[in-house]
């Protein structure tokens, strides 16, 4: 019986020896086990944005401090640092308690528990053959592996409940602060609520705190028997920490799920998909300024009060045109109640904001910036409406001017002369949608030279880069790079520069919208220090829409408002919805907001916040291209003095600057008629409008209303202006 036994056991000993042999450390890992959420960050890769997908980052074992490790060690397996590599009657002991069924339901050690929930192909089913396995493999893993690689894949590996899995998710979710910052009592109470942490969580939410403070003196207890040295006093001094409020962060309220919004779907049309985003463990840089993405929130909700309207909406984007980065932008207050991101989805009429893309089609066909075109209206022409202006500057106007009055008839003359085909290639290589572009075409005629067609902030903001990059257009983006948790770049910045319009072309076009803001409908707009900048205005019929559009070298920035209300049954006076409950919208009139107004106020509130610190950079100078090209009769100079009567040099010649540009002798326009006005039909109390009214404002393309210059009292907007009857169902102004 004696021999029968021990040829029993020798015969179990052999079969377990067999066994281990073939049961090598797995090489795969649990998808689960290393899964974690992507980290958003702002342009600086440091300040996050948010979290997307599982609440796991993988931590090296050095972030996580000697405290918190000696508490879970406490909690699960208190002689882990001291447990033997192997033992063979460690071993026999195991496989005969699993066998007779005394340990399929517990007695884990914090290696078997990681080699479970770390590695592939061990399940978390109760069987004697999946445990013997986890056995076999708990035992590879303490010969190959050290108790500090172990330890730190069990701590990253286990879930802590509120979501969160790893070390570093449950100090974030529990106590707000990274796991190197976790003082001794939290980590006791981490290390205690693994045991059952969804019922934990049951409890805590019932405000049943009973279970985890038992759990927490359990491990308080046994820290001390781990070390007494050191934690020998803790069950005396250690008090349950104080927890952070579940979910007390909503990251995606406010204006950060608008920036989540974008990114995902940057990364998704380059081939990460969200699901990949959740899970992926990517670490994402986007070009979103922190500063400026506040400032411009704050420049359009200060001024959105003053408006005092609930209904008006103000959208904007900020872009570097040297590179396409979209640096800030403005879509709403909170995305959790209104997920339309606007400044990239808010397709509205562009208004006389379209017109510099008709002036570069003008300039790059060889046609001069002083060429001479209608500045009366109205004009026919194929295909489209009357087109009229919102005052009129007499039958001859030079294009600078034209600009700076935003002359609705002088820009579709021009859009005729050269063809919309033209113009809408420019518009389109600097980043205006080419389905809109087209349907505005089809739809308007030449109405679509003078803003008919839809733009959004961001296509506006990247449009106008490529006046203040020399003609040189980048696409926008909000992804600087995405990296996996381990550091390695696995997507860089998109985008190809390409030409667009030749660097004379911009000079000329942003020389035109100088004087939008020197003399022009956003007379008065400056920056502080006199920093240069260029802009246009942009009001369409009825002020269903308003735009400020402008540049300095380093930063192109657009705002548009508009105003909707809910849409009502003429019956029932019920407010209708949409399929998911939302109130149908409809666009009214902005009342009295026009460009020059609240948007230019927005516009230079945030770009002064913008510009704050960075170096005045000036334009290059107007290049003045092109041979003169006009499409009306130029007209007479006017007879002029004798020079010398006012010389007191006697010099017949002049100031020579004015000789090089007649913009240097103090007329903005060029106007070669010696008018101080610029008005070729010499009015003589030197209005630069020429409008008897004494009002130079508006560009409406129905000559309906205007983007209004500034007031007496030098507000921008201030301006009145006359609605003369359009007849167009489009604007541009």
């Amino acid at each position: 019986m004696v021999a029968g036994l021990v040829v029993l056991v020798a015969g179990l000993f052999g079969m377990i020896m067999v066994a281990y042999a073939n049961t090598p450390l797995p090489l795969t890992v649990q998808d689960e086990a290393v899964e974690q959420g992507s980290i958003i960050y702002y342009r600086d890769g440091k300040t996050e944005i948010a979290h997307l997908g599982t609440k796991r980052q993988i931590v090296p074992l050095t972030k996580v401090p000697r405290h918190v490790q000696d508490a879970f060690i406490a909690a699960e397996n208190r002689t882990f640092r001291t447990d033997p590599g192997i033992s063979l009657s460690g071993i026999t002991r195991a496989v005969w308690s699993t066998v007779t069924g005394r340990q399929v339901q517990g007695g884990s050690t914090i290696t078997q528990e990681m080699a479970r929930g770390y590695y592939d192909g061990l399940s978390q089913e109760r069987t004697v053959q999946r445990k013997v396995k986890e056995i076999f493999v708990s035992i590879r893993a303490g010969q190959e592996m050290t108790k500090d690689q172990i330890l730190a894949n069990y701590l990253n590996t286990i879930y802590f409940g509120r979501g969160a899995d790893g070390i570093q998710a449950a100090a974030q979710a529990f106590f707000d602060k990274d796991v190197d910052k976790l003082t001794v009592a939290e980590g006791a109470y981490l290390a205690g609520r693994i045991q059952s942490p969804d019922a934990f969580d049951q409890a805590e939410a019932a405000r049943n705190w009973a279970p985890t403070r038992e759990r927490f003196t359990y491990v308080i207890g046994g820290m001390a028997e781990v070390d007494a040295a050191r934690y020998g006093g803790l069950s005396g001094t250690a008090k349950f920490p104080k927890l952070a409020r579940p979910d007390k962060k909503e990251m995606l309220k406010g204006i950060n799920g608008y920036m989540v919004d974008i990114v995902q779907r940057e990364l998704e049309r380059r081939g990460i998909s969200k699901e990949r985003l959740r899970s992926g463990g990517y670490r994402v840089t986007t070009t979103f300024d922190r500063k400026l993405m506040r400032a411009a929130k704050k420049a359009v909700e200060a001024n959105l009060a003053v408006v005092g309207d609930k209904h008006v909406r103000a959208n904007m984007a900020a872009v570097d045109p040297r590179n396409g980065q979209v640096i800030a932008f403005y879509s709403g207050r909170d995305y959790l109640k209104s997920f339309t991101n606007n400044a990239f989805d808010a397709n509205k009429q562009a208004a006389s904001a379209f017109k510099p893309y008709v002036l570069a089609a003008w300039l790059e066909r060889g046609y001069s910036l002083r060429s001479y075109v209608s500045g009366k209206g109205p004009v026919t022409l194929p295909g489209t409406k009357p087109i009229r202006n919102s005052h009129d500057l007499g039958a001859a106007v030079q294009i600078d001017r034209a600009t700076a009055e935003s002359v609705n008839t002088a820009f579709a003359t021009m859009a005729q002369e050269v063809g919309l085909e033209a113009v809408e290639k420019i518009a389109e290589g600097a980043g205006i949608d080419k389905e809109h572009l087209r349907q505005a075409v089809e739809a308007h005629a030449f109405g679509m030279s003078i803003g008919a067609g839809l733009v959004t902030p961001v296509e506006q903001a990247t449009g106008y880069g490529i006046f203040a990059n020399g003609g040189v257009h980048h696409d926008a983006h909000v992804v600087l790079s995405v990296k996996t948790h381990q550091g390695r770049i696995v997507m860089k910045e998109a985008g190809q520069p390409r030409t667009v319009i030749s660097p004379d072309t911009a000079a000329d076009v942003t020389y035109a919208m100088e004087q939008v803001v020197r003399s022009g409908t956003a007379r008065g707009t400056a920056l502080p220090g006199g920093r240069p900048i260029a802009g246009k205005t942009g009001t369409n019929n009825e002020n269903k829409e308003a735009w400020f559009v402008g540049y300095t070298p380093q930063l192109s920035s657009a705002v548009g408002m508009y105003k909707e209300i809910p849409q009502t049954d003429p019956k029932t006076g019920k407010v209708r919805k949409d399929p998911n409950g939302y109130a149908l919208q409809k666009e009214v009139s902005l009342g009295n907001i026009q460009g020059a107004g609240t948007p230019t106020k927005i516009w230079r509130e945030f770009m002064t916040a913008a510009m704050d610190g960075r170096p005045a950079e000036s334009f290059p100078g107007p290049a003045f291209a092109g041979e003169s090209h006009d499409l009306v009769h130029k007209p007479a100079p006017k007879p002029t003095e004798d020079p010398l009567a006012n010389d007191p040099t006697g010099d017949p010649t002049g100031d020579p600057a004015c000789q090089a540009d007649p913009a240097a002798c103090g007329d903005p326009t060029g106007d070669p008629t010696g008018d101080p006005g610029g008005d070729p039909n010499g009015d003589p109390n030197g209005d630069p409008s020429g409008d008897p009214s004494g009002d130079p404002g508006g560009d409406d393309p129905l000559g309906g209303v205007g983007d209004g210059p500034p007031d007496g009292g030098g507000d921008p907007g201030g301006g009145t202006t006359v609605d003369d009857g359009g007849q167009q169902p489009v604007g541009g102004g």
